[in-house]
């Protein structure tokens, strides 16, 4: 069946084929429309076709099960997208009456400055009198106070929304690829129970938790709104106006758990770790644990778990030294990830720069290694790996900031050269002043200093360059053809330099 194909070959087109299916059902109409359904036949008849006539033509028989693949991907794309459209909570929105619900805090309260959101799951809706389980989730806009934890049943009573649309930001898309349909702002609202959550959830919630009141105990805003951002992703802390200057200076990434971030950490510590004496073997399982620890510590959250797999996969690349086994390894992931959420392909910006980023530091890290030659990388601080694996990801990752956010970041290069190579250290200074602040509150704060530096440092320099008159680009809304033809270039350069360069990654 394979021919001159490996199995590992075939398999990635397989996976191919299933993600290029769930891209393109994202764009037809809702399931099932008369296009799909044309569409889905076409394909399932002319992949049987292939596979059944030139089942002895090894390449036309694997077209044929990737086009079955492609169709597949396509009902599994529709098929999520519609059990959102028929979902029996959303045919309560928008009634202009208030309904009674029952339910669960399923996710850790998310805390705005004037506000907590919830997101409540296992409902169950009063009609007539009577108690009804209904399938979905709602996310609730409540006040500061009383607070409400993660496993709380609560009693709610209040009208139902669809979430809007915002000029700029598709707040409903947002919501959707977390299977939210429905908002409710301000409710009356009533705990009735607790304690319904995971105990492993409540416990990482809490140790989470204990984390940022060490934080805000000893650091200042605006720098404490960075170390939130920086190490659990959190961007409630951060104003508009300080998020505005993080898109004029293309750095918008250093506020989340990203991939990007994920990984150049990791691989960081993974070259102390080597400095350091250890065996290439012994570092490596010890950078995968520590990965691991760290994503625990800061609640497991969906973004981070993703972005950690993208990162462990980026270890084991340089382990294996296979740019090869590096890609399909990361195509694979990401389609099992796709495979329980296929939304997350086209809503999850999060999702989109994690991969995008690892493929570029895959295939273009390299090169970049090769032409910063000059560049020196110290022992316990590889400047020169740090700096090529950030514009190996600017590079691939830079069309979709543009497209999302519509700023092209001129001055982007220069301030992530000058933040990137300092975002490990700062992460493992904050994690052991915190650790610390949490054991013994004078020992935190005295270990606060050089963490609360390395802060400014970074807020200085995102103020410094957000200032100057050519700092970006606004763009406004660019075409999604632009994407396209883009990334089918970039996508050819990979292929190319697949045939032309190893693995090169780490080798000091």
């Amino acid at each position: 069946m394979t021919g001159k194909m490996s199995k590992s070959r075939i398999f990635f087109y397989f996976c191919l084929s299933f993600a290029g299916g769930i891209f393109l059902g994202s764009f037809l109409p809702e399931f099932p429309s008369a296009t799909g359904k044309i569409l889905l036949l076409t394909g399932l008849i002319l992949g049987l076709i292939l596979i059944s006539v030139f089942w002895q033509y090894k390449k036309i028989a694997v077209l044929g099960l990737c086009i079955l693949f492609f169709t597949v991907g396509i009902f599994w794309q529709k098929t999520a997208a519609a059990e959102i459209l028929n979902s029996e909570l959303k045919s309560f929105n928008d009634k202009n009456e208030k309904i009674t619900l029952i339910g669960i805090v399923n996710d850790e309260p998310v805390f705005k400055e004037k506000n907590i959101k919830l997101q409540i799951k296992n409902l169950e809706l009063e009609i007539d009198g009577n108690w009804k389980n209904v399938a979905g989730n709602v996310l609730v806009t409540v006040k500061r106070y009383p607070e409400h934890q993660y496993g709380d049943k609560l009693k709610i009573t209040g009208k139902l929304e669809t979430p809007p649309v915002f000029e700029g930001f598709n707040y409903r898309d947002y919501l959707k690829k977390d299977g939210i349909y429905s908002v409710m702002n301000w409710p009356e609202i009533e705990t009735i129970g607790s304690g319904f959550g995971s105990p492993i959830l409540k416990t990482l919630f809490s140790f989470k938790n204990r984390l940022k009141e060490t934080a805000q105990k000893f650091i200042p805003p605006p720098q404490e709104g960075f170390l939130e951002a920086l190490i659990f992703g959190a961007e409630e802390n951060i104003s508009n106006e300080w998020k505005n200057k993080l898109n004029f200076t293309g750095t918008r990434h250093i506020a989340a758990v990203s991939g990007m971030n994920i990984t150049i950490i990791s691989a960081l510590i993974l070259n102390f770790l080597l400095a350091l004496g250890f065996w290439r073997g012994q570092a490596f399982y010890l950078s995968i644990i520590l990965l691991v620890f760290y994503i625990l510590m800061i609640g497991a959250p969906a973004s981070a778990v993703r972005a950690g797999i993208m990162g462990g996969l980026f270890l084991t690349a340089q382990q294996l030294g296979r740019l090869s086994a590096a890609s399909r390894a990361v195509v694979f992931a990401s389609t099992i990830m796709l495979f329980l959420n296929p939304l997350l392909l086209r809503l999850d910006i999060g999702f989109q720069l994690s991969f995008l980023a690892i493929i570029g530091m895959i295939y273009l890290q390299p090169i970049f290694s090769e032409f910063l030659k000059k560049i020196p990388s110290f022992r316990f601080f590889p400047l020169r790996t740090t700096l090529a694996a950030t514009f190996s990801a600017q590079v691939f990752t830079l069309p979709i900031l543009i497209y999302n956010f519509g700023y092209l970041p001129l001055i982007s290069p220069i301030a992530n050269i000058l933040i990137v190579p300092f975002l490990a250290p700062m992460t493992i200074l904050i994690f052991i002043f915190s650790l610390a602040g949490m054991v013994f509150s004078p020992l935190g704060y005295i270990l606060s200093f050089p963490a609360w530096l390395s802060l400014a440092y970074l807020t200085k320099i995102i103020d410094i360059f957000s200032g100057f008159p050519l700092a970006s680009l606004k763009t406004g809304n660019i075409s999604f053809a632009f994407l396209v033809i883009f990334y089918l270039i970039l996508g050819v350069i990979a292929w190319r330099l697949q045939k032309n360069q190893e693995l090169k990654f780490l080798r000091y």
